[in-house]
C-alpha cells in the first residue's frame, strides 16, 4: 500500500539551517535560482551558535604582520599538514572578505578604539585573530545570516527530517524528508542538493552537541554513494562544563582562555606549563605588546619567557592535558579542571564574556568573577566528513554538494579555533554559488515515486513491528560505548570491541520498536537516528583503527608516534558498497611550489623572532 506524501520543486536544496547552510542559501537565491532550506529543528537553534570565541581572518587589525600567508601556515601545521591545502588557501585569502561582508550586512562586531573590528587571540594562531561579538561571535552570525536570508526569498521548512537522497544514475536529484511533528511525508525534486547538517559528536555521550548532531548528512552521503574522509579524526574541546550532570558537556568558549583564563588542577598548580612542548615554545618565544589578557610566565630550566599562555596551545594539546591531570588523580571534584578567568575583574569579566559569566550563574550557581568554572574535554567538532571539490564544494556524487562541518578537507587533523565560523561563511558561499551553477543548465528532475515510496516504507519500519526494545535505551548504550571504547585516547583492542559493539547495536536497531503513532513521538525519531549513528560511529572507528600513530584530534596509546610534517601522511577514505563500509588509505597529495614557499617564508618570519627573542633574555 501507497503512503501518501507532498511534492516540491527547487532549483537548489540546502539541508540544513546553520551558518554553512544559510550563507549556501544566500549565494544560491542571489544567482538566480529557485532554493529552500531544510532544517531538523528551528531556525537559530544552529550549533553555529555555540561558536562564541571568534571568527578567524587574517583582517591585520590586531597585528599588522598578519596576512593570508601566516592564517595559511598556521592552519595547515595546526591539521597536522593533512588539511586540503588548496581549500586552506582558499580559506586564509577570503575569509576577510567573508567577514567584511558580514558586517556590510549588519553584524555588530566589537571595535577597537580606532573604530575597526577588533581580533582576539585564539589557540594555534600565531597572531590575534578572532573577529568577535563579546562571547556570541556564532549568535550575532547566524542573526545576521538569518535576516539576509529572508530578503533573498529563500523558501524554509523548519522541523523536517530528511532521511534519502533521490538519485538518477550517480547524479543526485532531490530528497526525501518527514515532519517530525506530525510524521507527514515530502519529496523534494532538486536540480543541486547541498549538504550543511553539520557534525557528529551526538554519537558519544559527553558532548557540546545538542539532539540534531546526530551525522545525518555524513550518512546521507555515505548512503548516496559518495566517499568520506579524516572520520577518525574527533576534537575534543578541552573545556565542557562537568557538572551538575544536567550540562555535562556544554561548551565553555575558548574565548575564557583568550581572555586570560588559566586552568589549575586540584592542587591549585597551573599544569598546562608541564604539558608546553618544545616546539610551541621555540615557536611562541618572541615579545608580544603588552596587554592585560597575556599572562607572562618564567618556567625554570626549559623555556624562556612565554607571553602566551600555554592555555591557548592547540586544542588537542589541551584536551590530552586534562585528561592526563585526571588521570593522575589530580583533577578537579567531577572529573575535570579547574578554569579561573576571577583574576580579570569583575568589570572586564560582564563586558568580554556576559554569555559565560550567565550560562554558570544559572546552569551551575558558579559565579565566575569570583569563583573557577570546573571543566573538561567534551566531544566538540568532527574535522572529517564528506569529500569534496576545493574550489566547488561538489562531492565525489554530481549534484551533491556539501560545506561546514559535514564537509572535509580544511582542518585535517585538528581544527584551529575560530577556523569552524570562517569555513562556514567561505565554503557556503562557494557550495551555494556552484549549485546554483549547475543547475541553471539543468531540466528540474521527475520525482520517482518507486524511490518516494521504498524510503518511506524504511521510514516507518519501526512503527509497525507491534514489540521490541525501547529504542532510547540503545541509543543511550551505544553513546556511552563509543565515549568509552573511541574517546579520546584509543587503543586497538577497545577499537575492535567497538566494532563488534556496533554490530550489536545495528542488529538491536532493526527490531527495536518505539510505538506506533507519527505523531510528537520523540521514539520514532531515535529508532530512525540509531540507523546513521551506527555507520557513521563504524567509519570514525574503522578509520582509528586504521590509522596507527597519534596525530591532531587522535590519539592512539598503543602508537604515540609524532607528529612531524614528514610522517604519516595517509588519508583513510571510506565508502559504501552494497551496505559495506569499506576504507583504504591514500597519500596526501604535495603541496604546491608557492605555497610551499609561503609557508617556509612565515616558518623564517617566526623563527627570526624566536632568535631576536632568545637574545634578549
Amino acid at each position: 500500500m501507497s503512503e501518501e506524501f507532498t511534492s516540491h520543486e527547487y532549483d537548489v536544496i540546502v539541508i540544513g539551517a546553520g551558518g554553512a547552510g544559510l550563507r549556501a542559501a544566500i549565494e544560491s537565491a542571489r544567482s538566480g535560482a529557485k532554493t529552500a532550506i531544510i532544517t531538523k529543528s528551528l531556525l537559530g537553534k544552529a550549533h553555529t551558535v555555540m561558536a562564541e570565541g571568534g571568527c578567524a581572518a587574517a583582517l591585520q587589525n590586531a597585528d599588522p604582520r598578519d596576512g593570508w600567508k601566516v592564517h595559511f601556515h598556521d592552519t595547515m601545521k595546526g591539521s597536522k599538514w593533512l588539511a586540503n591545502w588548496r581549500m586552506a588557501e582558499f580559506h586564509a585569502k577570503e575569509a576577510p572578505d567573508r567577514v567584511r561582508e558580514l558586517e556590510q550586512w549588519g553584524a555588530v562586531f566589537d571595535r577597537t578604539p580606532k573604530n575597526v573590528i577588533n581580533q582576539r587571540n585564539f589557540g594555534g594562531h600565531t597572531f590575534p585573530r578572532l573577529a568577535h561579538v563579546g562571547d556570541a561571535t556564532g549568535l550575532e552570525i547566524i542573526r545576521t545570516l538569518q535576516e539576509r536570508g529572508i530578503h533573498e526569498g529563500i523558501d524554509i521548512f523548519t522541523e523536517y527530517t530528511v532521511r534519502h537522497l533521490l538519485k538518477e544514475g550517480n547524479r543526485v536529484t532531490g530528497c526525501v524528508a518527514y515532519t517530525r511533528v506530525d510524521g507527514d511525508f515530502h519529496a523534494f525534486s532538486a536540480k543541486s542538493v547541498v549538504l550543511a547538517t553539520g557534525g557528529i559528536t551526538r554519537c558519544w555521550s559527553v558532548c557540546s552537541g545538542s539532539w540534531e548532531y546526530t551525522g545525518d548528512g555524513h550518512a546521507l552521503a555515505l548512503w548516496a554513494g559518495a566517499e568520506l574522509r579524516d572520520m577518525e579524526f574527533v576534537q575534543f574541546h578541552p573545556t565542557g562544563m562537568v557538572w551538575p550532570p544536567s550540562v555535562r558537556g556544554i561548551l565553555v568558549t575558548e574565548g575564557v582562555r583568550g581572555e586570560g583564563g588559566r586552568l589549575l588542577n586540584k592542587d591549585n598548580e597551573r599544569f598546562m606549563f608541564n604539558y608546553v612542548p618544545e616546539a610551541f615554545a621555540r615557536d611562541h618565544a618572541e615579545t608580544i605588546e603588552e596587554s592585560d589578557q597575556w599572562v607572562e610566565e618564567v618556567v625554570s630550566g626549559k623555556l624562556a619567557t612565554v607571553r602566551r599562555p600555554p592555555e591557548l596551545l592547540t586544542r588537542d594539546v589541551v584536551a590530552k592535558a586534562i585528561n592526563s591531570e585526571v588521570k593522575a588523580g589530580r583533577g578537579s571534584p567531577h572529573g575535570g579542571a579547574f578554569l579561573d578567568i576571577s583574576h580579570r575583574g569583575e568589570e572586564a569579566i560582564l563586558a568580554k564574556l556576559p554569555s559565560m559569566h550567565h550560562q554558570f550563574k544559572e546552569l551551575a550557581g558558579v559565579d565566575i568573577a569570583k569563583e573557577p568554572m570546573e571543566v573538561g574535554p567534551t566531544a566538540h567538532y568532527v574535522m572529517g566528513g564528506v569529500v569534496v571539490n576545493a574550489e566547488t564544494q561538489e562531492t565525489t556524487v554530481s549534484g551533491l554538494y556539501a560545506c561546514g562541518e559535514v564537509a572535509s578537507g580544511l582542518h585535517g587533523a585538528n581544527r584551529l579555533g575560530g577556523n569552524s565560523l570562517s569555513d562556514l561563511i567561505v565554503f557556503g558561499k562557494r557550495a551555494g554559488e556552484h549549485a546554483a551553477k549547475q543547475a541553471a543548465d539543468l531540466a528540474q528532475p521527475s520525482i520517482d515515486e518507486s524511490q518516494v515510496q521504498s524510503a518511506i516504507k524504511e521510514m516507518v519500519a519501526p512503527l509497525e513491528r507491534g514489540e521490541g526494545e525501547n529504542p532510547g535505551l540503545i541509543y543511550d548504550a551505544m553513546r556511552d560505548m563509543m565515549q568509552e571504547k573511541v574517546g579520546i585516547i584509543r587503543v586497538k583492542e577497545e577499537l575492535e570491541s567497538a566494532l563488534e559493539d556496533l554490530e550489536d547495536f545495528s542488529k538491536r536497531g532493526q527490531t527495536c520498536f518505539p510505538g506506533t503513532s507519527r505523531k510528537y513521538n520523540s521514539g520514532w525519531h531515535q529508532a530512525l537516528d540509531l540507523k546513521n549513528m551506527v555507520d557513521i560511529s563504524k567509519v570514525a572507528t574503522m578509520a582509528a583503527l586504521a590509522r596507527e600513530e597519534s596525530r591532531g584530534g587522535h590519539t592512539r596509546d598503543d602508537f604515540p608516534g609524532h607528529e612531524d610534517e614528514f610522517w604519516g601522511k595517509n588519508l583513510n577514505i571510506c565508502w559504501m558498497e552494497n551496505g559495506e563500509i569499506k576504507i583504504r588509505q591514500e597519500p596526501v597529495e604535495e603541496i604546491r611550489d608557492d605555497l610551499k614557499e609561503a609557508l617556509q617564508e612565515v616558518k623564517d618570519m617566526i623563527a627570526e623572532r624566536a632568535a631576536e627573542q632568545g637574545g634578549d633574555n
